[in-house]
Parts: C-alpha cells; structure tokens; sequence
C-alpha cells in the first residue's frame, strides 16, 4: 500500500495527488516489485549489490529509475542505484538535459560519451536499420562502465510490450521461440542484465512519464525509419488488442507457462523417450547466456 507520503523522493516532487494517479503509482510498484522477486534479481545472501540502471531519456526509462526508488526507500530494494546515461553521439542530442535532470533529482549518476553514432552509420549499408549494431556497441560500452563502477548487474528499462514484441519479431522473422528475459548472464559470465519492467505495461509508463512531466527525449536514430519490423509487429499487437482489450497481457502470461511436452523442440523434451511405459521422460533444458 503507498502511504501518505507524497514525495518520499525528489523524483515524486510534484505528483499529481489524484486518485487514477494514486492506482497507477500503486500498480507500477507491484508489477517490479513482483518481477524483482519472482525472478530473485536480489541475492538476500550476497553482500550488498550495485546497480547501473540504464536512463536514455525516455518513458519507460524514467519510469524505471523512479519506481526502483520508491522500491529502495521502502526497504525493498537493498540494492545502491547508479543511474548511467551513454551519449551515442546522435546529431541533435540534448545532452544537458539527463545530467541536469539527475542533478536537480539528487540521483548518484555517471554520463558517458561515446561516439556509436558514426560508427553505426558507417558500417550500416543504406536502406538497413541500425538497431542491431547501434545495440550491440551500446551493450558493450554499459558492461564495461558497469564493471568500472562495481556494479552487479545492468538494468534496462524493456517493459511487457517490448518483451512481447520481440517474441513475435523472432516468430515472424527469425523462426524461434525466443524473447527478451526478465534476468539473465552476459556471455562473459561477469555481469547480470536485470529488466524489472518485465510486467509493466508501456501505456502505464506513458501515463506515468506524462504526469511526472519528465523531460523526454525521443530517440531519432531508429525512430526516423519507416517499415521496421518492431513497427509493424506492433502495429499488429495494436490491433489485436483494439478488437480484444486484454489480449496482450493474455499472450504475456503464455510466456510464462510453457509446455515443452506440447511444442516441437527435442532439445526441451525428450520425446524419443516417450512411450506407453515412460509417459514422463526426462526433460532437457536448453541454458544460453544471451538470447540470440
């Protein structure tokens, strides 16, 4: 329950004190809450853990940093929080925005620049979108600064919508079973990325953004070109959800009960030794670091 406390941190320092405002704060804080626990993105028997929470400016990633805030000062959360924005070095950047931001907020930070930029767009043939490369240089500078501060883990701001997404992406596209997971380990082994967002609605983090007034910053790098796979799978999950309110929280719960005895992967179930006689043969579990 959210007490009387209004601003129990400056990154709460005017909210809206409505009711719909009061439920939404509410819901946000049992959804990460709830992904935190139920995927233990907190060892109670390690000594105390350090977080490089990622902040590119937009919705969710506010939403993020203020919720595991409010989590941390209400002694859910033993966790130190230092919020991380990387400067890719897009034309058109504000880049005092953040740094003034996490100052006026009082928030422990560290801004990076580092020029990904040029790189993706010399490397990216015309026509192609950048998103892979442009992630994969961004991934690479955040473990490294992640292992610079003593951080644990990195922390993303990916939230339900953005999980169910790349689940299709990868059906439609890619011909797997496969999204993005609430908590995994870098292939080095050395480093956690944790996405405590995992249940959260992207309409909640809009609205939430919104009524906080955070200074967004729209990413205009991908953003800028048309026909992009993600686009169009979520133009798709639009729709169904219009002609079905409640059809994607539907399909995320499906993502947490799986049946390999009811899909078609060998690797998950050991359907050479099903029979008659041995109607629960042993099950495989496929363990990959990454998701590919």
């Amino acid at each position: 329950m959210l007490d009387d406390c209004d601003d129990i941190h400056p990154l709460f320092h005017g909210a809206p004190k409505t009711t719909e405002f009061r439920k939404l704060r509410k819901r946000l804080v049992q959804n990460v809450r709830e992904a935190v626990e139920q995927y233990r993105m907190v060892d109670p028997d390690a000594p105390r853990q350090k977080w490089l929470v990622c902040l590119s400016g937009g919705k969710d990633s506010y939403t993020l940093l203020a919720i595991l805030h409010e989590l941390q000062w209400r002694g859910l959360l033993p966790v130190d929080i230092l919020a991380c924005n990387l400067d890719q070095g897009q034309p058109g950047f504000p880049a005092t925005v953040l740094p003034a931001f996490l100052e006026r907020m009082g928030v422990p930070h560290r801004i990076e620049y580092q020029d990904t930029y040029s790189i993706v767009m010399d490397k990216v043939p015309e026509g192609r979108t950048f998103c892979a490369l442009c992630s994969r240089l961004r991934r690479g500078n955040l473990y490294r600064i992640a292992r610079e501060e003593g951080c644990s883990a990195v922390v993303l701001g990916h939230h339900r919508d953005d999980i169910l997404e790349t689940f299709f992406m990868n059906l439609f596209h890619g011909g797997r079973l496969a999204t993005m997971p609430p908590k995994l380990v870098n292939e080095e082994k050395d480093l956690f990325v944790f996405r405590p967002l995992a249940h959260v609605a992207e309409t909640d983090c809009e609205k939430f953004a919104a009524a906080m007034g955070y200074p967004i910053i729209p990413c205009d790098l991908c953003g800028s070109q048309d026909g992009l796979q993600r686009q169009q799978v979520k133009a798709i999950l639009d729709g169904w959800e219009k002609n079905s309110p409640g059809r994607r929280q539907v399909m995320f719960r499906a993502l947490m009960n799986a049946r390999p005895s009811h899909l078609l992967d060998p690797k998950l179930f050991d359907f050479s030794g099903l029979s008659l006689e041995n109607p629960d043969p042993r099950r495989v579990v496929a363990q990959k670091s990454e998701p590919s």
